[in-house]
């Protein structure tokens, strides 16, 4: 009696486990056809900070909802030696914003703040092309923004613009970022002051159209990659951008009180690059201060091509592609989050 108590026991313990086996099977059967059902990686696969984010592409695509999200020629991912990286690309001419005449695939924080609260943004970044048609003599030619501050009130300008520049045939191009003045009055005496990472700024220009400056020794070449990061806080900006094989570079600028509130603190870099074009004017005096701001990140291409005379095939994004009248940029790593104080010797 007790050996056939101690056979039913065994038997009820084998059934149980056998039971626990096959629904563990199951299970994983069931994970694994969820995994293998998703082929496709996404951006926000990649980068998961998507669901922060709105999009607006070069097509005229617009999309809040980027969880799972990408469009083949603006916004997919790309394999490479190992690393996933996510694609931002856009022709010279397309759709695009009611603010710019440029286009862009780019994305725009939801959420929005003011200098005083703050906010932080990085990104680790490729720039694979920017447009090889263009006026060499128009400043924004042959370039491309990969990151940026823009105000949602007043005049609506930018307090950040991150450039990359790269003139056709040179193998090297130039990082560089410009602060647009928060006009004091109107806006039309708004202007940008550019400032040089690697390479050159916003300021130097070829002498004629298909003339080109020497090429910067310092610069930045197509699929090098670099990093920024953009940290407000407290309504001071602190910028940090790095790269192998080049120094690490920070700047310092307030957001909440202008270094340009009277006509005798306009730079010669502004007068030179834009009086004979409109009467510049002074920045109100506490700058971005109290007004709302949020940051985009991807790739605005600044070649419009009634401003910078590039080719756009009658808008025909195809031929733009196939004739290099385009912008596309890499990002593999980014983040957003809180402004954070920073590290008093750093700056």
């Amino acid at each position: 009696m007790k050996f056939s108590k101690m056979t039913t026991i065994v038997q009820y313990v084998l059934v149980i486990s056998f039971t626990l086996f096959i629904s563990n099977c199951a299970d994983n059967t069931k994970r694994s056809d969820k995994e293998n059902s998703k082929a496709e990686v996404y951006p926000s696969d990649v980068i998961p900070f998507m669901d922060k984010w709105k999009i607006l592409l070069g097509d005229g695509t617009y999309k809040d909802d980027l969880v799972d999200y990408q469009k083949a020629d603006y916004f997919y991912v790309e394999h490479e030696a190992g690393t996933d990286w996510v694609v931002y690309k856009t022709p010279n001419a397309g759709v695009t914003s009611r603010t710019s005449k440029n286009t862009r695939t780019e994305l725009g924080e939801k959420a929005h703040w003011i200098p005083e609260t703050g906010g932080k943004l990085t990104g680790t970044v490729k720039v694979q092309h920017v447009s090889t048609t263009g006026d060499a003599t128009v400043a924004s030619a042959f370039s491309v923004v990969i990151g940026q501050i823009h105000s949602d009130e007043g005049h609506e300008n930018e307090p950040l613009k991150i450039f990359y520049k790269k003139f056709p045939g040179h193998k090297k191009g130039s990082v560089f970022w410009n602060y647009e003045i928060n006009t004091k009055g109107d806006n039309s005496g708004r202007w940008d002051f550019s400032t040089a990472v690697w390479g050159y700024d916003f300021s130097v220009v070829g002498t004629e159209a298909t003339t080109y400056p020497e090429e910067p020794k310092d610069g930045i070449a197509l699929g090098e990659e670099f990093s920024y990061e953009v940290n407000v806080f407290k309504g001071i900006m602190y910028l940090t951008f790095s790269s192998e094989g080049h120094e690490t570079i920070k700047f310092t600028k307030s957001l909440v009180t202008s270094d340009f509130p009277t006509k005798a603190d306009i730079p010669q870099q502004v007068i030179d690059v834009y009086a004979s074009r409109r009467t510049v004017s002074e920045e109100r005096a506490n700058a971005y201060a109290g007004e709302k701001n949020y940051f985009k990140q991807g790739c605005y291409n600044q070649a419009n091509g009634k401003s910078t005379k590039s080719q756009t095939y009658n808008g025909d994004i195809a031929k733009q592609y196939a004739n290099g009248s385009y912008a596309e940029v890499w990002f593999k790593a980014a983040t957003l989050g809180l402004g954070t104080k920073p590290n008093k010797n750093e700056y």
